[in-house]
Formats: structure tokens, sequence, C-alpha cells
């Protein structure tokens, strides 16, 4: 197996867009690749067939690959909850929450779960692509590393690092890098990348000379143009380039401040005649056609920071003005009378009151329920697969309210059994309650919800979200071919 590790000068220089590109564009030379990330920070997660929690960059990253999304892929998961911890996640099952001091005293043993998982993946793909995290030279950090130098010295393997223009000085972000790399890890770079120009191209047209003559061991692969086209979703959850999106009627998104997920709002990008807005005042609530609550890390803290900016009153008041309501997972909850937290579960501890939009009550169990399912919309004219991850039990506790199911749903159980179908979350008039991520991937669903809120210039995509995620990656492939020097990457594998 050969190792190529993708290194950022910072935080969203693009690591996770390289690696996903690159995956696509191994697949379409006929290599069996795999994406692998040692340790990931984000609330944005993906439930694999077995039940386990990952990144979403390293699903999608899968999925571009060809493969199906498993726990070995993202071995450390941690989603930041608030007041300095964050869940830790390993090998796609949820542990305790972890402060920051404590999780570095364990990197030692954290360390062998990575390096197990890098063995596992030996025998199992000819090409491993490996993402980092932030900086590989955080020089207070590099000593505790787990996700940039080490695995790749683990694996004998070859690095490529990535700048982003956007962010100005590019030239130092990747020669100061480099010069910061140790001795070891300065000799084995594969190829440094530009990335996110927008212009002309003709402008960056020497930027070779200037990195050779600091870098003359390591070569220049180009630089990538801007293309807001090819965009699968940001690790870094919310980025400003990805906070709204289209033309027309708005769908508001709640902003929550432990915002999980935000990846929910992506199909809507494939229809026309609408908006999607990222929101966090009662005045960029005015004019929405539609409001959406998405996920939360830690419902309670959003809930109360809700009704503390006048967005819960807001919310109701739109509801009774005939607005659709969509609340998905932690959103859901809030919608309902009361949520009870015994052991502070969810955050504090506690009964609190929810907006009352929907007649459930959510307790909070210390059991995860994460599990991959089969939704069906409407009389079984609408398949896909969508997932649930969620703390909490919710359940109806009155029938004196206009209320229906809102979908059905199938899961695998533990023996790897389909069960039957079943009925999943409520709708009270025009008011929805799910916990499933991926919602809005069935076009169906959207063009319900579009009829619904009235959207007079609304035209719902024909393609298949699946499909269209698949021609996206094959377009990123094609940019790399189109505006790189591949070959040093081609010499290195032996394609």
């Amino acid at each position: 197996m050969k190792a190529i590790s993708v290194l950022g000068t910072s935080s969203n220089a693009g690591k996770s867009w390289l690696v996903t590109a690159l995956g696509a564009w191994l697949r379409r030379q006929g290599v069996n690749v795999a994406p692998f990330k040692a340790q990931n920070m984000s609330n944005n997660s993906y439930v694999t067939l077995e039940g386990g929690e990952i990144g979403r960059a390293q699903a999608v990253q899968a999925i571009a690959c060809g493969i199906r999304p498993i726990a070995e892929m993202n071995p450390i998961l941690l989603k930041p909850s608030g007041a300095g911890t964050s869940q830790l996640v390993i090998l796609g099952e949820a542990k305790q929450h972890i402060a920051a001091i404590d999780y570095y005293q364990n990197i030692e043993t954290l360390w062998q779960t990575v390096r197990e998982c890098l063995e596992f993946w030996s025998d199992r793909c000819d090409v491993l692509l490996l993402e980092g995290a932030g900086s590989p030279v955080e020089l207070n950090l590099m000593h505790r590393d787990l996700v940039n130098l080490r695995p790749i010295l683990h694996l004998k393997g070859r690095w490529l690092l990535i700048g982003d223009i956007e962010k100005g000085g590019v030239f130092a972000q990747i020669i100061g890098t480099h010069h910061l790399m140790p001795d070891f890890a300065q000799t084995q770079g594969l190829g440094l990348i530009v990335n996110k120009f927008r212009g002309d191209l003709r402008l960056f047209a020497d930027a070779e000379k200037y990195f050779n003559a600091h870098i003359p061991n390591v070569p220049y692969l180009g630089v990538l143009p801007y293309d807001p086209n090819l965009q699968p979703e940001s690790e870094d959850s919310l980025c400003e380039v990805a906070e709204t999106k289209g033309h027309g009627a708005k769908i508001a998104w709640i902003r929550f401040p432990h915002l999980s997920n935000s990846q929910d709002a992506q199909p809507w990008q494939l229809d026309r005649g609408i908006q999607t807005c990222w929101v966090q005042t009662v005045a960029e609530l005015r004019d929405a056609k539609i409001i959406i609550l998405p996920g939360s890390k830690n419902t309670i803290a959003d809930l109360e920071w809700l009704i503390n900016t006048g967005l819960g009153e807001a919310i109701k008041l739109a509801a009774n003005q005939g607005i659709p309501i969509v609340g998905i997972c932690g959103g859901y909850q809030m919608l309902g009378i009361s949520l009870g937290d015994r052991v502070g579960v969810a955050g504090a501890a506690g009964t609190f009151a929810g907006l009352g939009l929907l007649p459930v009550t959510t307790e909070f169990l210390p059991i995860k329920q994460v599990r991959q399912v089969q939704a069906v919309w409407g009389e079984e004219s609408d398949s896909w697969m969508a997932y649930e991850i969620h703390m909490g039990h919710t359940e109806l506790v009155s029938d004196d309210w206009d209320i229906q199911p809102l979908l059905k749903i199938q899961y695998q159980d533990r023996s790897g059994d389909r069960t039957n179908f079943h009925w999943e979350g409520w709708r009270s008039q025009r008011v929805w309650g799910t916990y499933l991520h991926g919602l809005f991937e069935s076009s169906l669903v959207r063009q319900e919800l579009a009829q619904m809120a009235n959207i007079s210039n609304y035209q719902v995509s024909n393609l298949n979200w699946q499909s269209q995620q698949q021609k996206l990656y094959n377009h990123m492939a094609e940019l790399l071919e189109a505006h790189l020097d591949l070959n040093p990457i081609r010499r290195y594998l032996n394609l």
C-alpha cells in the first residue's frame, strides 16, 4: 500500500476538498483507494451501515473513492459540545465527554488506535489518502501529533502541501510551513499546491520559480482556481462562502451556536427559485418562506439561546401565520412541549419548556441512537438512505392535535436483518419534526414543503442527490487534471 497525506498550511486550506478530488481521480485511474483521517474535530458527522459515527468529510471522500464509509476511516472523532469539552467518538462509538487537557494526556493510548487502523488498511487498498488537520507545524502541538506527520512517518509515505491564496501570503504560508517541518518530514514532499485562486491564472504563472528558490526538492504542482460549483461541503462547518446559496424565496436555517450536521441544507442547492440562508437574528427571519431548525450538539443550551434571542417567539409567530417549520434532530426536540434531562446528557440537567409546536416530549438518555435507515416518503413513491444520531427519546403525548406521522423508515438490526417499516417523526399542520439527517435528499420532500410555502417560482431538480454528487466528484477530478501537474503522483504510485 502506498500512502499520500494531504497537509494544509491552515484550517480550511482545502485538505478535505483535495482528498475528495484525488480519491475521485484515482478511482478513475482504476486504483483501489481509500480515505483516512486519524482524528477529526467536527459536529458534521455521518452514520455508517454498522452504526458507527465518523466525520462527514471522510464519508464524502469514501463515496468519491467508490467505497462504503466505515469507522476505520476516521478512528477518532471529537464533537465539540461547549464549555471546553467534546464528545469523544472512538471507532464509531461515542464515549465520554472530555476536556482538551484530558484528551492530550491520553495521546499515546489514542495513537495505538490510530496505528491499528493504519495497519487495517495495509492489505485492503492500493493507496491510502490521509487528511491532515489544521497546520502540521503548530509548534505547541507537534509533540502530540496524531493526524499530520506521525501517521505518514509510520507508513513511510509522502505528503502534498496545500495553501490557501485567499488568506494572502501564500508563499510565506507554504515556504514557512515547509521550513518548520522536522528534517525527516521535509524529505517526504511529493508536491506543493496553491488553492482557491480567483481571477486570471496568468497572473500567477511565475509562481514555480519562487517556490523552487526556497523549496528546490519538492515540485510545485500548480494552482487550483476556485469554482463555487465544485464544493461538496465544508469540513469546517459553515465557512463564509457556504452560508447563502441560490436566488429567490428565503429558506431560513437557524444557525445554532452548537450547530451540527449543517450539510442537511445542501440538497436545496439543486433547485431553483429558492435561497438557503443561515440566520441568527429575528430581523433575518422576517421574510423567510420556510424556517428550519437543524441539529444541535448541545440542545438545551441552543434552546435557551433560541429563546433569549427572541427567535423562539418569532418562530412561534411564523408558525401561527402558516409558515412551514421543520425541526431536524435537536431542532425536532425543541419543537416539542418539554425536554427532560435528568443527568445533563444534552447540556444542563433539568426539565425545559420547548416551543410547543408539536405535542411531543423528549427525555434524554445516556444511550446514543446511531443508525442508518431506509426512508420512504408518501405512498412508497420515493425511497433513500438517511441516518439518525441522537441521545433523546421522543414520544407523542397528546392525540388531540391534528397530527400525523411524517414518513416511514426501515433499519437493520444488530443481527443484520431488516426490520419492518415503521413511522418516524410527526407533522401537525405546517410543522414537521424528524430525527432523520438527509431528509431533504428526497426531491419529493423538498417539493412538498415548497408547495406548502406557496413558493411560486420554485423549480425542483430532477437530479437524484447521490447521482449529482458523483457528477460533482468527477468534475473535481477533471479540475485536478486540467490545472495540476499530476506526474509526480503518477510516478510515486507507478501509474
